[in-house]
């Protein structure tokens, strides 16, 4: 199994995975050019993807959804409470695979196990994806770490986890106090710290690759993030795992 993060942040989200022929999106938070065009520079094209996934309903995890449904009739796969408000916020209806969280189902040779993450949108979800063999966590977007989270993404090969913002960066910055609650609250974001007493919790012998996602460009710092994630995987005894932390897209393309 191989992913790619095509973006990552509060501009637009999308991942790239496959496995055995089975090629998949999770999100579309950018346009539909923008997600050909890095597709094209990874070697696949946007009429092999057999599925998108959404992980909930803010418009820099959904904008894409519209004109990739309507050109490429993409299958979309989401929660009843997530694709009730894309539909609202597109003013359109769009045909869905619904699922549950706390279950799972199937695309080609991949299975996803949908799990409830705490953030301010209707049943958001993370992921974790398998082929059978190997095990991709995906977890951002959510304001605190509840032990069924934790849950899940033990025992993974592969981790995309939302490393969003450092405390004091965000308390000094400039944004209005409301935005600061929001995220700093328990439907918000993950800050490095959170990220990190998550990572210690879940990291076992069989990480090979961390990918720390959804940074704010205004409220944290690549070398904050990796900072506080290498000296998690050094004491875990992990200080060979792959971190990996950009701001440019796609990222290269990884085996899970």
């Amino acid at each position: 199994m191989k992913f790619c993060v095509l973006a990552s942040g509060s501009s637009g989200n999308c991942i790239y995975i496959e496995s055995k022929g089975t090629r998949v999106l999770v999100d579309a938070g950018i346009s539909r050019k923008s997600v050909q065009e890095r597709l094209a520079q990874i070697g696949v094209g946007l009429d092999a993807i057999a599925g998108l996934c959404i992980t909930h309903d803010h418009s820099d995890h959904t904008a894409g959804i519209p004109v990739l449904t309507g050109r490429h009739r993409l299958p979309l796969y989401a929660t009843y409470g997530t694709s009730t408000t894309v539909e609202s916020n597109a003013k359109k209806h769009f045909e869905w695979n619904l699922f549950e969280a706390g279950c799972a189902f199937g695309i080609g040779a991949l299975t996803f196990e949908a799990f409830t993450v705490p953030h301010d949108a209707g049943d958001p979800v993370g992921f974790v994806v398998s082929d059978g063999e190997r095990r991709l966590g995906i977890a951002t977007d959510m304001g605190e770490v509840p032990d069924m989270v934790a849950h899940h993404l033990k025992g993974c090969h592969a981790l995309i986890l939302e490393f969003n913002h450092d405390r004091d960066l965000l308390l000094n910055s400039s944004r209005p106090w409301m935005v600061k609650q929001r995220i700093l609250g328990r439907r918000g974001h993950l800050s490095n710290v959170q990220a990190c007493d998550l990572l210690r919790c879940i990291a076992g012998d069989q990480l090979r690759t961390l990918f720390l996602a959804h940074l704010s460009e205004e409220c944290n710092t690549p070398a904050l993030a990796r900072g506080c994630a290498a000296e998690v995987l050094r004491d875990c005894g992990l200080a060979g795992t792959t971190q990996l932390c950009l701001h440019q897209w796609p990222g290269p393309v990884l085996d899970v």
